[in-house]
């Protein structure tokens, strides 16, 4: 599984919440990896029927939430081409869908 499969369940859960931005004062994410994560997620989000502005801001939303609660080695776990852990992605999933929650 890859940062899609994160993605797509990270968009749906984008639909069920208000959106909004979160700042971070950490960010693990490894160089280029979060801009592959926005590059991915803004499209399948307004795909999903949001706006372009929504999509963002959950997107943005949930890029930070990862970057701030996770391991460089983590994010690079969740974007495996071989399969990710179901544990850490279940986590991942927790993790955006609460910090995105908690600016409702």
């Amino acid at each position: 599984m890859r940062l899609q499969s994160l993605l797509a369940l990270a968009t749906a859960g984008a639909l069920l919440l208000p959106l909004g931005a979160q700042a971070a004062t950490t960010d693990n994410w490894p160089p280029g990896k979060k801009g592959e994560y926005m590059d991915q997620c803004v499209p399948i989000a307004t795909d999903k029927g949001i706006t372009a502005q929504q999509a963002n801001t959950h997107c943005k939303c949930g890029a930070e939430a990862i970057g701030k609660n996770f391991t460089r080695q983590e994010i690079e776990a969740l974007d495996s081409k071989t399969g990710v852990d179901a544990n850490l992605m279940k986590r991942a999933q927790t993790v955006v869908t609460e910090a995105c929650a908690q600016k409702q």
